[in-house]
């Protein structure tokens, strides 16, 4: 099967204009790495079941049967280290963790095993591993069913991390995962898998370590990850209206980073905010913060802001959780804040449909 790689700077400008979401485009690179590569297979806690993990792993089992995608207990620390002796036979194996939280039982496996593998010996051997890892909001998920380890998996040399925000990305990155020798944790976000956009049919590959520009702007540099784009995406759209425009940088990856693509957009506009879906002490948008302050320090004309989880477990109350997860009204207020605009009355207004944006 061929698959072309999308050059960083093109557009994208699809010939077709096929709509489909976040989680067709996880099946379809699913379907289509397993067609190329018959050493990938796919196994986790239910992803042979009826609803098949959100229908993301359906199609991959119709396709090829319990020999490829098959069911497991929950015992994730072993599970992960079935999956890098199978990687260091040769094989390909895609993890899926249901829910986030579980790979802290794994952590070991990774950070110790999977992450240090290659530069152990040399570079002789090497670990092919895609872990799917989701987390989100929704119906109430509690203390223990909400956390984002990006950060700690991001801290350890040697394991890449994806955080891609729309279905053109998830499925360029997936594919660009199964095509790695290294271990790949692709974080996926429950309330992203109904947002559809324009996805190729054929497979395409994204390059691990470049930032989308998901909206040009002149006043404020917004990095925001994973479900923090659709809604920085909403708050560009709602400020626009009040001449204030935004520039949203999605990372799509957070390890390795595109500090130059940061780093640009904040000399360019001389503010920074980070939305992050995540704690704020010791995160990602700390991180992000920390090489602004030391490389772009004297372009900054405000103080940068971040936004995030504010500093208890999540709730279980529904109420109390859309209370917990930061929306694009945070990002409005912060905006403000930095620009001393203040005494501007932002009114609740109609929502286009966000635009994803070049790379």
């Amino acid at each position: 099967m061929c698959i072309k790689v999308v050059p960083v700077m093109t557009l994208m400008v699809m010939i077709m204009n096929r709509q489909i979401s976040y989680a067709q485009a996880i099946s379809e690179a699913l379907v289509q790495g397993m067609e190329s590569n018959p050493n990938v297979f796919l196994f986790g806690l239910g992803v042979n079941d009826c609803k098949g993990v959100f229908g993301t792993t359906i199609e991959a089992t119709k396709r090829f049967g319990d020999s490829r995608v098959f069911d497991v207990p929950a015992s994730e620390n072993a599970l992960t280290g079935i999956a890098i002796g199978a990687a260091l036979n040769g094989k390909h194996p895609i993890l899926v963790h249901a829910r986030h939280d579980f790979m802290f039982l794994a952590l070991d496996q990774m950070i110790n095993n999977a992450a240090k593998w290659k530069y152990t010996y040399a570079g002789k051997t090497s670990i092919g591993l895609t872990v799917r890892a989701i987390i989100g909001k929704g119906w109430g998920q509690g203390p223990t069913h909400s956390q984002n380890l990006q950060a700690i998996l991001a801290h350890f040399p040697g394991t890449i991390v994806a955080v891609p925000s729309n279905a053109y990305d998830v499925k360029g990155i997936m594919l660009e995962a199964l095509n790695q020798k290294n271990p790949v944790v692709i974080i996926e976000h429950r309330s992203l898998y109904d947002l559809k956009m324009t996805v190729p049919q054929e497979p395409y590959r994204l390059a691990f370590g470049r930032a989308r520009i998901s909206r040009q702007g002149k006043d404020v540099t917004v990095v925001a990850t994973s479900s923090m784009v659709p809604e920085a995406l909403r708050a560009a759209y709602i400020l626009s209206e009040f001449g204030i425009e935004l520039e949203v940088i999605d990372p799509v990856t957070i390890q390795p980073l595109d500090e130059e693509a940061i780093l640009t957009s904040v000399q360019k506009t001389g503010r920074l905010i980070c939305a992050d879906g995540d704690w704020l002490n010791c995160s990602f948008a700390s991180e992000v913060v920390a090489r602004v302050a030391d490389k772009a320090f004297h372009d900054l004309k405000a103080p940068i802001k971040r936004i995030g989880w504010p500093e208890c477990p999540a709730p279980v109350s529904k109420v109390l959780e859309d209370a917990f997860h930061p929306t694009h009204k945070n990002i409005i207020a912060a905006v403000l804040e930095i620009l001393d605009k203040r005494q501007i009355s932002i009114p609740d207004v109609e929502i286009k449909d966000t635009f994803v944006g070049p790379y």
